[in-house]
C-alpha cells in the first residue's frame, strides 16, 4: 500500500481550505436570510446566488485540501471532465437544498428534505472528485469511515439550513458560517481517511492534468467569484434599508404637509 500524506504542503492547504469553506458558507447564508425576506423574483435570485455560494465554496474546499494530496510512489493525475461535473453535482445540489428551504410551505419538513439531499450532494460531490483521480495504482474505501463522512454531510447541510432559517444578525451568522466550515472540513479529511492506494509501479503516461495544471488555477477562480459576490452582498442593502431609503425619499418629496387654510386662525367678532 502506498504511503498517503494529506498536508503535502504542510497546514496551507487546510487552513486555506477551510477558510473557502467557510467564506462560501457566510456567503450563502447571508444571501438565503436575504432570500427569506424577499419575495417574487428578488428570492429566486437570491436563493440562486447563495447556491452558487455554498456549493462553489464546498467544491473550492475539497480540491484546495486536495492540492495537498500525495501518494508515495506514483503521481497524480485528474479527469477533467469528471471534475467539472463534480462542481457541477455541488451547485445543484446545494440549490436543491436551499430551493426546499425557501419556498417549502412546511419549514419542518423542507428542513428536513433540504437537509438530506444537500449532504448526500455534497457526499456525492466528495466521491465523484475522487473518482476524477487517476494515479498508478487502484484506490479503495473504508466503507465504515465513508458512512461517517455521509452521516457528518448530512448533518453539517441541515445545520446550514437551520441556521439559514433562524439566524438574522451577522454575528450569528458568522459564526455559524465557522461551524458549517469545520463541519465542511471534518467531513472532507474522514473521507480521506477512508481512502487507501495500492500503488502498481508502471512506467505509463497518466492521462488527465495535474493539479497545478487544472485544479489550481480553477480554485483561484472560483475564489475569485466568492469574493467578489461576498463585497456585492454587503455592498447590497437590505430590504430593511431599502423600505427605510423608500419612506424617506417620500417624506421628501412631498414636504411637511399642513392643514391650515387661509383665514383659519382669524378670530371672529
Amino acid at each position: 500500500m502506498g504511503h498517503l500524506d494529506h498536508a503535502a504542503f504542510g497546514l496551507l492547504t487546510p487552513v486555506l481550505s477551510y477558510a473557502m469553506a467557510v467564506i462560501g458558507a457566510a456567503l450563502g447564508l447571508r444571501c438565503t436570510v436575504r432570500a427569506l425576506s424577499a419575495t417574487g423574483r428578488s428570492r429566486r435570485n437570491w436563493l440562486i446566488t447563495a447556491a452558487s455560494a455554498i456549493g462553489t465554496g464546498i467544491w473550492t474546499m475539497h480540491f484546495v485540501a486536495m492540492l495537498g494530496f500525495a501518494v508515495r510512489g506514483t503521481d497524480i493525475r485528474y479527469n477533467v471532465p469528471l471534475t467539472i461535473l463534480s462542481l457541477v453535482v455541488a451547485v445543484l445540489v446545494v440549490g436543491a437544498g436551499v430551493f426546499c428551504v425557501g419556498y417549502g410551505r412546511n419549514r419542518a419538513v423542507a428542513l428536513l428534505i433540504g437537509g438530506l439531499s444537500t449532504g448526500l450532494g455534497v457526499a456525492s460531490m466528495h466521491y465523484l472528485g475522487m473518482a476524477a483521480l487517476r494515479l498508478h495504482g487502484t484506490v479503495h474505501y473504508d466503507p465504515l469511515l465513508v458512512a461517517l463522512s455521509v452521516a457528518i454531510a448530512v448533518v453539517a447541510a441541515t445545520a446550514a439550513l437551520w441556521a439559514a432559517l433562524n439566524i438574522k444578525s451577522p454575528v450569528a451568522v458568522a459564526v455559524a458560517a465557522l461551524v458549517m466550515g469545520a463541519a465542511v472540513s471534518s467531513m472532507h479529511y474522514t473521507g480521506m481517511l477512508a481512502v487507501g492506494v495500492d500503488v502498481a509501479p508502471a512506467e505509463g503516461h497518466l492521462p488527465g492534468a495535474t493539479a497545478m495544471q487544472f485544479i489550481f488555477p480553477l480554485a483561484v477562480g472560483l475564489g475569485s467569484y466568492l469574493f467578489v459576490t461576498a463585497a456585492f452582498v454587503a455592498l447590497s442593502p437590505t430590504a430593511g434599508e431599502r423600505a427605510a431609503y423608500f419612506t424617506a425619499e417620500q417624506a421628501t418629496d412631498h414636504g411637511p404637509e399642513t392643514t391650515d387654510k387661509p383665514g383659519q386662525n382669524v378670530a371672529h367678532a
